[in-house]
């Protein structure tokens, strides 16, 4: 336990000493407090019904699902047929599979600060974090896919996963590729076999192989997605370089970040990132709740000045589906992010069914918002609760620098459920466009659900052609404003999360 009965002594201790020491013991002092409040955050178990379906990024379970013959008549009826996915099982691998992104401790300062954890301030970033994370699985691996690992996770208060568990998951992924030549390329068969035998060994190759080299670069997108959510200044979408960019706009390590801040955040990283698995995306921040429609695809068909030498996505990772390489190919993707409020003090009720919908929608990558100061990512409802990911959770620096770092912290076991009545009206909706046909296609789905009902005046955010320019938005604006459209709004800022107002 923490006691302040020797408070006073203690602060004439630091007094002094010379103001770096103090600042030290203070960042310590928080440190510890902050491990004390959030280590035990998540022990609590979420209750679903087993009557109501669960949206979860556009896919929907029912648990009542389970029987030997398949999907029950209620299921079609309370859901899409064609989203209709299964029961609880399917729904726990499709969660746990979902990027965790959580404060931790013990990682390298941040710049411009003796600080060492996030702790009681990031929970904003981190929410941003899984949000484009999920960007990133659509990108890279698909809807469709599942972590091998999700269903072995174990309780949140209980550590078992060790380095030498994460060095044979390793091992057994590159032994699977070890004499099994690229399905693409087979190479030669050792000359000294028999005909026979070398028509047997290229059949089971062809049979094998195939599934065993596909589960292995699942497995390399996977791990190398999450190393770039590392908490290390060299990680390209890591909290060090969010901190970076946020001490250009007045934000110290330290402060609290509103929805509408990270998204612009998260713009500026997801184009200044020099790894070249990040060259065929980038980002789009809308303009006081408005896409530009001509802006989204000039993001779309922009080359990538600066990154031409990195290779982009224009090959898509294994079983992707969604689009060929061909219609890839002078095209980049984008994650589109639109910072909203839907209503004033508290969010309105009217919206709640457009955030129903927002979140039944495959490409949407989720929202992040939360309570007020207490951010969170909303990734699903079920009924009039909200189900989202929780970054309040303290857990200890990892190095993804390693090739063999361990996963299990960076997947969730526990959903969380909140009332959508208790939603904080701020918050930033994101979607993945593949394309520039992919985007023609969100924008039509999008303007539909967009259509205010007879009491909702406004919707939440509209479409329009041509570019921001065009409607003069940027007038009498400085250049840090043209760049970065919002302004603190210190009227609210003890009343609401959103601590901004847009231009």
């Amino acid at each position: 336990m923490l006691y302040w009965d020797g408070s006073h002594s203690l602060l004439v201790k630091m007094e002094n000493k010379g103001s770096d020491e103090v600042e030290k013991m203070k960042t310590k002092f928080l440190s510890a407090w902050h491990n004390v409040k959030y280590s035990w955050a998540l022990k609590s178990k979420t209750s679903f019904s087993r009557n109501s379906p669960v949206l979860l990024l556009g896919k929907c379970y029912h648990f009542k699902c389970e029987d030997d013959d398949g999907l029950t008549e209620a299921c079609y009826e309370a859901c899409d047929e064609d989203l209709v996915m299964g029961n609880v099982e399917a729904f726990r691998r499709d969660f746990a599979s979902r990027v965790w992104l959580t404060y931790r401790e013990e990682f390298p300062p941040l710049p411009g600060s003796t600080l060492t954890s996030d702790c009681g301030w990031g929970c904003m970033l981190r929410a941003g974090q899984m949000m484009v994370a999920q960007a990133l699985i659509l990108h890279f691996l698909g809807r469709d896919w599942t972590w091998l690992e999700a269903l072995s996770l174990q309780p949140l208060d209980t550590e078992t996963w060790t380095t030498s568990a994460a060095k044979r998951l390793v091992a057994s992924l590159e032994a699977s590729l070890q004499g099994s030549p690229s399905p693409s390329n087979p190479g030669p068969l050792p000359l000294h076999l028999p005909q026979a035998q070398a028509q047997a060994q290229a059949q089971a190759q062809a049979q094998g192989a195939v599934e065993e080299a596909d589960a292995h670069l699942r497995e390399v997108y996977h791990r190398t997605l999450v190393s770039w959510f590392g908490d290390s200044p060299s990680a390209q979408l890591g909290l060090h370089r969010l901190v970076r960019l946020g001490l250009a706009v007045g934000k110290q390590a330290g402060d609290w970040y509103g929805p509408a801040v990270v998204a612009h955040i998260f713009k500026k990283a997801v184009e200044e990132a020099t790894d070249p698995g990040l060259a065929g995306i980038t980002a789009y921040v809308s303009q006081d709740c408005t896409v530009y429609s001509a802006d989204v695809v000039d993001s779309h068909k922009a080359s990538g000045a600066g990154r031409a030498s990195a290779p982009r996505s224009d090959t898509p990772p294994p079983q992707n589906s969604q689009s060929s390489a061909s219609s890839l190919s002078d095209s980049r993707a984008v994650i589109i992010l639109v910072p909203v409020r839907l209503g004033g003090e508290k969010t309105n009720p009217e919206y709640f069914n457009f955030v129903k919908s927002i979140l039944s929608l495959e490409y949407c990558i989720g929202i992040i918002g939360g309570k007020p100061k207490q951010a969170c990512y909303f990734v699903g409802f079920q009924d009039d609760s909200l189900i989202y990911m929780d970054p309040h959770y303290c857990q200890s620096f990892v190095d993804v620098s390693t090739s063999d770092f361990p996963l299990q912290s960076y997947h969730c076991p526990s959903p969380k459920k909140m009332p959508f009545s208790k939603m904080d009206p701020s918050c930033t909706i994101g979607f993945y466009s593949r394309s520039v046909h992919d985007y023609e296609r969100i924008s039509q789905e999008l303007s539909k659900v967009l259509q205010p009902s007879a009491r909702e005046k406004y919707p939440a955010f509209t479409f329009m052609q041509g570019h921001g320019r065009d409607y003069d938005l940027s007038g009498g604006l400085t250049p840090e404003k043209r760049e970065w459209p919002f302004i603190r709004d210190p009227r609210r800022a003890a009343a609401t999360a959103g601590d901004f107002v847009l231009l």
